[in-house]
């Protein structure tokens, strides 16, 4: 009798063991939340010659997109710069630029808002990351000087932007947002993401 209960014993013993490792393990936070709470760096790099921009946390490259560049005569601008701002569902009003002259203003959720779905600001007032409808100039170098992404892919970076600069919001706010496409909503980071632009 007494070897049974020994050997029921160990064996409950080594099932809490092995239920205590399966639970540490499914608990244990993921490589980028280790990252993160390590107080890894969030920033964006973009390298015009190979049209990519990569979001980082410390020296991991979490994801990496194609993009449009600045053509010959708007060129876009290098150098280190910080995000502070993006606007949702931005509406479009034409610069004051040559190129820009027989332009009318468009609003927001217009099929043919150049801005598309989110403008994310690197160096004020002219410049930023947006979405475009014209998936085929992405690759090129096609834009006045922004940066353009596919639609998908500059909502995905707006929210690394604002997870990471202070200003996290549930998906929730994320499916609204992105269902109000008339629905212009701007978001100040309080604390900037830093963005470095090389050639």
């Amino acid at each position: 009798m007494r070897r049974k209960l020994r050997g029921f014993i160990a064996l409950m013993a080594a099932a809490f063991l092995l239920l205590g490792v399966a639970v540490a393990a499914s608990e244990a936070p993921k490589a980028e939340s280790l990252d993160a709470a390590r107080g890894a760096e969030a920033r964006i790099e973009v390298d015009l010659s190979d049209r990519k921009l990569r979001t980082k946390l410390g020296d991991e490259t979490v994801a990496t997109y194609s993009i449009a560049i600045g053509k010959e005569g708007h060129r876009t601008p290098t150098g280190a710069f910080r995000i502070r701002r993006i606007v949702w569902n931005p509406s479009w009003t034409p610069p004051d630029s040559e190129w820009a002259r027989d332009k009318r203003p468009t609003p927001p959720g217009d099929p043919d808002n150049p801005m598309g779905r989110v403008k994310i600001f690197f160096a004020e007032p002219d410049y930023y990351i947006h979405g475009t409808s014209d998936a085929g100039s992405i690759g090129r170098a096609a834009s006045h000087g922004c940066i353009r992404m596919t639609n998908d892919a500059v909502v995905e970076v707006a929210r690394f932007v604002m997870e990471n600069g202070g200003e996290p919001r549930d998906p929730g706010w994320f499916r609204r947002i992105l269902n109000r496409v008339r629905d212009t909503r701007e978001v100040r980071l309080s604390k900037p993401v830093p963005i470095r632009i090389s050639a």
